[in-house]
């Protein structure tokens, strides 16, 4: 199958995007993630922070993603159901380790257990065009479910939005001293994830697997159009997203991040944009492709694209080390973590060029390939890894 250089940088774009709210995901405690005033009034740097990854970032890379997962499913569909079913089952079984030994913000999991039902869901349904209204509908299934939560939760903060003292001395024992206690920790957060997943964020994350799918069988996240209509769709995307956006960001500040309409109201508008910015973020790489594939940097991200798998669990291997086994948990506020980024950024992309120098395959994604075609009952040669 040859490769799209277009939609790896994209990849990599999306997965060194991550990074900016995982951060804080790793650095802060888990409340900190959504809420900057997770320990009282934030400071002006730490709002403003949480204010322009809010616009730029959150959701947004997690979305761009899946539109690209569900791409990359529609492109998988010749492989056979064997196959498809084979590699997510793995992705499930990586996620779950992720999840249970490494970090609690695992999307792996998710994005796995969601693709086995959303690639059927693509390789049913006929139409193109009836395959990107279905996955609008259940992406709107998603906020409106997410409304729904708000109407019916207490007005009172949850402890994971607004944590008290002693949360936040227990999360930060745990996570720094490791053993029995973070398994069960995380076994907890991932509990809480399955639900989520199953009452809200499956409905979105589905949909979104289907717009991608979509958006791939019409040839639009192949690069189809003409660059004029992709800067034409960037410039109406992103001016869109952001005015769905902007007043509900203000909105937060405003409230002083209360938590009903934080955590659930005041998320619909933010989780409205998303599709759109990703998307817009998308058509910009199309529409000014001419101009990026002549960057020095383009080829990097490109390998970072070409080893997702094996870069999102660096990341992950990186800052567990800075902040848990070095200690640095709770030492920086927002701002300072996020100039902490490019250094893990370098690292992904060193590791990426240098290792695909070499092979043709990511370490990781090479057994996932190995893996995959045992359960499947494919025949394995005997190459070296990434070959």
């Amino acid at each position: 199958m040859q490769r799209n250089i277009t939609l790896d940088f994209i990849r990599g774009l999306a997965i060194l995007g991550i990074l900016l709210l995982n951060i804080s995901g790793f650095g802060l405690p888990s409340a900190a993630y959504l809420n900057p005033a997770w320990h009282g009034q934030p400071s002006l740097s730490d709002a403003l922070s949480w204010a322009a990854l809010d616009l730029l970032a959150q959701s947004k890379f997690l979305t761009l993603f899946a539109l690209l997962f569900g791409a990359g499913l529609q492109m998988l569909l010749p492989r056979g159901k064997r196959w498809l079913q084979a590699r997510l089952s793995w992705l499930v079984i990586f996620g779950f380790i992720h999840a249970l030994f490494l970090w609690e913000g695992d999307i792996l999991l998710a994005y796995g257990i969601i693709g086995l039902i959303a690639w059927r869901m693509i390789r049913d349904v006929p139409s193109t065009r009836s395959l990107f209204n279905t996955g609008v509908m259940l992406y709107l299934v998603g906020v409106g479910v997410l409304l729904l939560f708000g109407l019916i939760s207490s007005p009172e903060p949850a402890r994971s939005w607004l944590p008290g003292a002693a949360d936040i001395q227990y999360e930060t024992f745990w996570k720094l001293n490791g053993g029995w206690n973070a398994v069960q920790n995380r076994l907890d957060h991932l509990s809480s994830m399955l639900l989520a997943l199953g009452a809200q964020y499956g409905w979105q994350l589905a949909g979104l697997m289907m717009i991608g799918g979509a958006l791939m069988r019409n040839g639009w996240l192949q690069g189809a159009f003409s660059r004029r209509h992709y800067r034409r769709t960037a410039a109406i995307l992103l001016g869109l997203g952001w005015l769905i956006q902007l007043p509900a960001t203000l909105l937060q500040w405003q409230l002083d991040w209360a938590f009903r309409w934080s955590a659930f109201y005041l998320q619909a508008p933010r989780d409205l944009a998303a599709p759109l910015i990703s998307l817009g973020y998308a058509a910009l790489c199309f529409g000014f492709w001419p101009q990026l594939a002549r960057l020095k940097i383009t080829q990097p991200i490109c390998c970072v694209g070409r080893m997702a798998l094996t870069n999102y669990l660096l990341q992950t291997l990186i800052c567990t080390t800075l902040f848990y086994h070095l200690g640095l948990f709770m030492h920086f506020d927002r701002l300072q973590l996020l100039m902490l980024v490019p250094l893990v950024w370098l690292a992904n992309l060193l590791f990426s060029t240098l290792w695909l120098r070499r092979f043709r395959q990511g370490p990781l994604e090479w057994l996932w390939r190995k893996l995959t075609a045992l359960a499947a009952g494919k025949p394995l040669n005997s190459a070296r890894p990434g070959q």
